[in-house]
């Protein structure tokens, strides 16, 4: 029986089947963060097409925590109704709705503000980057705050579960690394101290939403000599674990422009997710160019994972569910509406 198209229940998370839409920018907001009717349409487009778990794209919790000035934003009341529409037409289609809390860190390319950091080290020198202000202790509780804030409002718009982006070289993810971190004080230097910032704000997170899901999103290793590696994304997972976090979305890479890639071959992060769910009792979603239904049902039969995320071949293929389906002799799944086609 595939186990791809079967429900899933754990953690407080209810799907009809376990493939995953994750979190990809999308740069079609307009300066003011608010949702658009191409969301509108790009979201419950896949909804309608029967992905069970929806994560909607990196959702900036302050204005200057966008990556690019066309990023969706929660930093503001006036921008919870157009995610209250978003998440009701999805849900008319029985997706469930979860969306990324994020923060851009020096990676923000925002000409109308100033990047922060954890430490005044660049990005890049090229293609937009600029200097970073380092964060003082004061201004990091602000920027707590920001993430807690962001967090009620997409509750409020019915958002199911809650992602937090520490992965790829954005704010949080800078703060694990020893190459984008080079602070002196209690968020800098030791492993413990590197991951202090990214537990304080998923546990603040966690005492303000009371019941709501937590997902974490991780680059379980960003490729770099002496940088952020798996041995120290397997301590961050236990200690996720700890404060009750109820999912681990395994990534990779993403902080420095230097880093050594693997070569871009199908399933090519897998094996990471596969690693933090051997180490942690918290159920992993894999991605990494995955694009069949066969290469999902081969990580789920694997124990590579609990969840599938297909990012390209979901953007590419909005009815994946239905094809599918069709080929396991499971038209039943498919909306009736498009029958006909299949």
């Amino acid at each position: 029986m595939s186990l791809l198209l079967s429900p899933y229940e754990e953690n407080g998370l209810s799907l009809k089947n376990r493939v995953v839409m994750p979190p990809m920018c999308m740069y079609k907001a307009e300066s003011d963060g608010e949702v658009t009717p191409f969301h509108l349409v790009h979201y419950t487009t896949r909804a309608i097409g029967g992905v069970g778990l929806i994560i909607v794209e990196a959702t900036a919790v302050e204005a200057r925590g966008r990556i690019s000035e066309t990023d969706l934003g929660l930093w503001d009341d006036a921008q919870v109704p157009g995610h209250q529409q978003l998440v009701q037409l999805c849900h008319e289609y029985g997706a469930k709705m979860g969306i990324q809390l994020a923060h851009a860190g020096r990676k923000s390319i925002c000409a109308s503000s100033s990047p922060v950091a954890p430490s005044a080290i660049a990005f890049s020198a090229t293609n937009g980057y600029k200097l970073p202000h380092e964060l003082s202790l004061e201004e990091l509780e602000t920027v707590k705050k920001h993430f807690v804030q962001a967090a009620l409002r997409a509750t409020y718009a019915g958002y199911e579960f809650l992602e937090l982006h520490a992965a790829h070289g954005y704010l949080l993810c800078e703060f694990l690394s020893p190459l984008s971190n080079q602070r002196t004080d209690k968020y800098g230097g030791s492993l413990e101290n590197r991951c202090a910032f990214v537990l304080e704000v998923a546990q603040a997170i966690l005492d303000a939403t009371k019941e709501v899901p937590l997902f974490v999103r991780i680059s379980a290793d960003e490729w770099m000599e002496k940088g952020w590696n798996v041995e120290e994304s397997i301590y961050l997972s236990k200690q996720l674990q700890s404060i009750g976090v109820a999912m681990i979305h395994v990534s990779a890479g993403g902080n420095n422009e230097a880093q050594k890639m693997p070569p871009l071959v199908p399933l090519y992060q897998a094996a990471y997710a596969k690693v933090i769910r051997e180490s942690v009792e918290i159920p992993t979603i894999a991605v990494g160019l995955i694009t069949t239904a066969e290469e999902g049902e081969k990580l789920l039969n694997g124990g590579f994972c609990d969840l599938v995320a297909y990012g390209r071949e979901l953007l590419r293929n909005p009815n994946f569910v239905f094809f599918t389906a069709k080929d396991e002799g499971k038209k039943a799944l498919i909306e009736p509406s498009y029958l006909r086609a299949f």
